[in-house]
This record gives C-alpha cells, structure tokens and sequence, in this order.
C-alpha cells in the first residue's frame, strides 16, 4: 500500500474519487465507467492506473473486457481511509447521479432476457411463415391503441403521423422542413385524415398548446436538435399531466459520416446521458432499453425511451 500521504493526495481528485465511490458499490469495465462518467476511455485508464499502482484497486479479465474492483485481497484498504472517502464522495455535486447511472447500468446487465428476445426479433419475418408480418402486427398494437391526443415531434414526410392517426383522436405533426410540412398535409388530405394537422415548428419550441397532448413522440428526430435537452423540455411543457413521452433514437456511435449523410447534430446517445436529459426535465418513471440492432455495418442500434410527466 502506498504512502498515506499519496494516498490522500490520490483520492483528493474528483475523479479518482468517483472512479473509487462506484466500484466500492459495483465492480466495473472500463466501458461502464465511460458511460456513468461521461468520460472518454484515455482519462478513465489513466486514473485507473494510478489508483491500481497504489493498490486501491484490482483489475481482472473476463473476456474481451477488464473489470476493475475496490481493493485487493491480499492488502486490505485501510478502514479509516475508506471512512474518510465516503466522507467525501458525499460532499461530490456528482454523486446523486453517478449513483442513478451506476443502477442504470446494473439493470442493463440484469437484463438477460433482451438478448434472447433480439435475437427472437431478428429472426422475425426472415424465414416465411403464411399471414405473419411486422405489419400485421403493428396494425393489431395500433387498434389497441386508446384514442388521444398526439403530437409528433420531428415528423419528417409524417408516414408515423399517418399510422398514428387511424386510431388517435389527434395527431399534430412537427417539422422545420416548410417542405415536409407541404407534403405531409398533402398526403394527409389525399388519404382523408381529419384529425392529422402538420404544423412548421421547431422541436425545441412546437407550435402545440401547453398541457394539451397525452403522447409526444421523437422518433429518431432527437439527434437532429440542436438543443436536445430544450426539445425534450417542450416536450415536458406540451404534455398532460400524466402524459407519456416516446423516443426512438441511435445509440451513442462513432460514425461521423452520419453528419453529412443524415444531417445528424449528434452521434446518437449514451443510455445514461438520456436518462439524464429526461431526470433533468422532470420526467419521471423512466424505462430505457436498446430496442433493435443492425447486422449491417456501421451497426446501428436503437435507443427505447418512455418516460411520463407526473
């Protein structure tokens, strides 16, 4: 064990003692630690580094990954300074949510069972099968649907709106696009739907009454904000109380020709970083799960939100 004075001087740093708070509760992957910490790999491993050199933590290989964990078994942490890092991890602004994200990312590995179901997914609809369809099934989800009121947020040519407004009392579709927007209500008159309005707006502030929507969807439209963190609080402004919010988007990904390909502002987004976006926005009650992954490169996957305002 090293010195007690380099000992102090280790956990004095901020990050050092956020790297030792979360694996005091939880041993963690290198990756694990990105995501709770909102840092990159190079900074993590560094201080990971210094922190095994004095012996406070131990690393092991499982698979392709290291997991770190508090402590070593044969050198023992000194209870008085394991007393004193609690002490100041406490006093760390960041420790409520480093705690939320560490759950967050605890409840991913409990979740055995998304696994068997993805693969159960990706074999839907490849091996025929008479009368079975993604189609079908979506039309019997649709008339189970309740009629509300809905507010698509980011609608594009509005082909969601569309499915939407079969059963939806209302459906409000936004875009910034005056394009889209032409077209959508094109089609929406074509096709006879009464209850579907497209309107020009942006998704940080949409032209939709406060409190007047039961449902406001962001279907892979998030990552074209430029503000995400105030499209998702106009969102909050425009539900009911009581009203859901849905959204589909990529996971955090480093495929950077997606910008000029797809327009898109961000590479997606982290479980924990969305988690935070809606716990800062005052949604409450909230589930994320990756919904769907691509077989194809660059291997996208998709992020399932649902959150509700109380």
């Amino acid at each position: 064990m090293a010195s007690t004075l380099k000992l102090l001087r280790l956990i004095a740093d901020p990050t050092r003692l956020r790297i030792l708070h979360l694996l005091r509760q939880e041993e963690l992957s290198v990756v694990e630690l990105q995501e709770v910490l909102g840092m990159g790999q190079s900074r993590i491993s560094s201080q990971l580094s210094l922190l095994r050199q004095a012996r406070l933590v131990t690393d092991r290989r499982a698979g392709k990954n290291i997991i770190y964990h508090f402590g070593r078994e044969d050198s023992p942490v000194d209870s008085q300074l394991i007393a004193m890092m609690d002490r100041a991890a406490a006093e760390l602004s960041e420790a409520e949510d480093d705690t939320e994200a560490l759950a967050l990312i605890l409840a991913k590995r409990r979740n055995k069972a998304q696994a068997y179901f993805d693969n159960l997914a990706g074999k839907f609809g490849r091996t025929y099968c008479p009368g079975r369809s993604w189609k079908a099934l979506s039309e019997a989800l649709l008339r189970l649907m309740p009629p509300m009121v809905i507010a698509d947020l980011g609608a594009g040519e509005g082909t969601l709106s569309q499915l939407l407004a079969q059963r939806a009392e209302k459906v409000i579709a936004i875009d910034n696009a005056p394009k889209m927007v032409e077209y959508g209500t094109n089609i929406a008159r074509e096709n006879g739907f009464q209850n579907l309005e497209y309107r020009l707006g942006e998704l940080e502030n949409p032209p939709v009454d406060s409190d007047s929507v039961d449902l406001a969807i962001f279907s892979q439209s998030l990552h074209h904000a430029e503000h995400p963190e105030a499209a998702i609080s106009a969102a909050h402004r425009i539900l009911k109380p009581g009203g859901h919010l849905v959204i589909f988007d990529l996971l955090k990904h480093g495929f950077e020709e997606a910008r000029d390909l797809y327009a898109d502002r961000w590479l997606g987004f982290s479980e924990v970083e969305l988690s935070r976006l809606l716990k800062g926005r005052r949604f409450t009650r909230i589930e994320i799960s990756v919904a769907d992954r691509e077989v194809e490169p660059p291997y996208f996957q998709t992020l399932l939100a649902l959150a509700i305002k109380e």
